[in-house]
């Protein structure tokens, strides 16, 4: 299958990191800043890194924008420049296009203008460090939609000595458990069923109702 290509529109410590990260997995990325710094620190690794102004259709057209399959506008504090740079963005072609807000308006704003996500890093980093905190068990989690969650939990212990299928999470708590690690530096194991018996040093790989099971983990009461 044919890798999917990427054009980052911004490259600040948030797009050179998104840049760097899908570069990592041998995707192609285009970088694009109008400042040379932020163009020469992605330079290394990104596939082409260009200073441009990406307020410019031209310019975008130029370096062949049209032709990728994902652009991010990682710029997120200066509106006029990621409302222009979307809608050049739609005019070009692009299949789909992420964009950074700084806040709940300039999300909705560019939602409107053409971005089909739009994120609050700073937000939802907040969120996801702040349920962490409260959580007795969560050891990393991933907000999937409003109402689903991915997480890694370290197992209960009111869980250890059980079977899965004895438990019953799903119904009790909301949650289906996908893996298994046995032990913090342990490769995940997809490979359980019902049968498995929950050990002291698992941490679980679940999917979860967030809501459900946060008015009881945050609560103390999983």
């Amino acid at each position: 299958m044919k890798q999917k290509t990427y054009a980052v529109l911004g490259l600040g410590v948030f797009g050179s990191t998104i840049a760097k990260t899908l570069s990592e997995y041998h995707c192609e990325v285009i970088g694009i800043d109008s400042d040379l710094t932020c163009v020469e620190r992605v330079a290394e690794f990104a596939t082409q890194a260009v200073q441009a102004d990406f307020t410019d259709i031209d310019q975008l057209r130029e370096l062949g924008i049209q032709d990728v399959d994902v652009a991010v506008v990682a710029t997120g504090s200066r509106l006029e420049s990621s409302i222009m740079a979307v809608l050049h963005l739609k005019e070009l072609g692009v299949p789909y296009i992420v964009a950074k807000a700084k806040n709940k308006v300039y999300m909705q704003i560019l939602l409107k203008v053409g971005a089909d996500k739009v994120i609050r890093p700073e937000k939802e980093m907040g969120e996801r460090v702040a349920k962490t905190l409260l959580s007795r068990n969560v050891v990393d989690m991933i907000d999937i939609d409003e109402d689903y969650s991915i997480m890694e939990l370290t197992a209960p212990k009111e869980w250890v000595g059980f079977a899965l299928k004895n438990l019953d999470v799903r119904n009790k708590f909301g949650l289906n458990i996908l893996g298994v690690r046995n032990g913090e530096d342990a490769k995940l194991n997809f490979n359980i069923n019902g049968d498995y018996t929950v050990k002291a040093e698992d941490q679980l790989l679940v999917i979860v109702e967030a809501n459900k099971f946060e008015a009881m983990e945050y609560q103390g009461k999983l």
